[in-house]
Formats: C-alpha cells, structure tokens, sequence
C-alpha cells in the first residue's frame, strides 16, 4: 500500500504534530508531578494531582494513540515500510513500550488525583501512603520523555541498518527493475 505524495505528507504531518504534542504533554506532566511533590502549599498540591489526571486522560492518552496509529500509516504508506529498518522497527517498539507503561500508570494517576480531590493529601505532602506513588509518577514520566527522545533521535537520523525482511524485499524488487535497465557506467 503506497501513498500518493499528498498522503504522505499528510501522513507525516499527523504523525510529527501528535509525536510532538505527547512529547509535550509529558514535559506538563512531569512539571505538574515535581510541584505537586515539592510544594507545601494545601492548595497546589491537590490541583497539581487533579491537572495530572486530565493531563493523561485527555491530552498525553490521545496524543499517543495518534502517534502510533500515524506512524503506522506513515510507515506502511511509504518505502521505509515498519519491517524493513531497524530504526523503524525499535522507534515502533519504544513507542509501543511507552504506550502500555502509560495506560498502566492510569489507574494510580486516576487514584491519586481522587485522594488529593477528597483532601487526603492537603497538609501532608510527604503522607506515607501516596510517597511511593507521587514518587513513581516522577521516574515514569521522566523515563517516559527520554523514551520519546530517543524515538525522536531515531526518527532525525535513521540510522542504517535493514532487517532480513528489508533486504530480502529490496533484493526483489531491485531485481526486475535492474532487468530491463542498462548500467548506468557510474
């Protein structure tokens, strides 16, 4: 399945504007997570935990999914295809990775932000039961960014490197067009 150039494009287009977009949703996130574990302030707290929840759920949920999905099109629609390079196929992976590692991380966001909701976190930022868990909302996000670098990484500068899969296409599909064709005396 190929893309026309006006479809690729477009492809592209989806696919940088949500991959940024999840990049800086999370950046928010995380900045919202270390206010909401550093700050004594009984009224920051619990709107920090409140505006992480939607964070995830209406923007950094939705903006990941649109990545995947116009990364797939992108990468079926065009020649580098999803299988045939290893950039490809690890930037899948990773994202991937990230995607699961965020939708397991909802739940303890969602119970989070219901105890800073109902006053269980207001006067006791450092409250024995939530420490753990405001903590670990920090080590995700800031794994899940370097995550989402590194996929940004391997999106600018492609490294080389085909899978089998990638050289046995390109060697069938060089081979007829190389048949009717003279050498060119490069």
């Amino acid at each position: 399945m190929g893309l026309r150039p006006g479809g690729r494009k477009a492809a592209l287009l989806a696919h940088v504007s949500t991959s940024v977009g999840w990049l800086g949703a999370v950046v928010v996130f995380l900045a919202l997570a270390v206010a909401g574990l550093r700050s004594r302030d009984d009224a920051v707290v619990p709107a920090c935990y409140l505006a992480m929840d939607l964070t995830a759920r209406y923007a950094i949920v939705p903006l990941a999914a649109g990545a995947l999905v116009s990364g797939l099109v992108s990468s079926l629609g065009t020649p580098w295809g999803l299988l045939r390079h290893w950039w490809v196929l690890a930037k899948f992976a990773l994202i991937v990775v990230a995607g699961v590692v965020l939708l397991l991380q909802l739940t303890p966001i969602a119970a989070l932000a219901q105890a800073a909701a109902g006053g269980e976190l207001a006067g006791d930022p450092g409250a024995a039961q939530w420490s753990g868990v405001r903590l670990s909302l920090i080590v995700h996000a800031a794994g899940g960014l370097l995550v989402l670098l590194a996929a940004m990484v391997l999106a600018v500068y492609k490294p080389r490197g085909m899978t089998r899969y990638g050289y046995r296409r390109t060697a069938t599909t060089a081979r007829p067009a190389a048949a009717g064709r003279r050498p060119s005396g490069d």
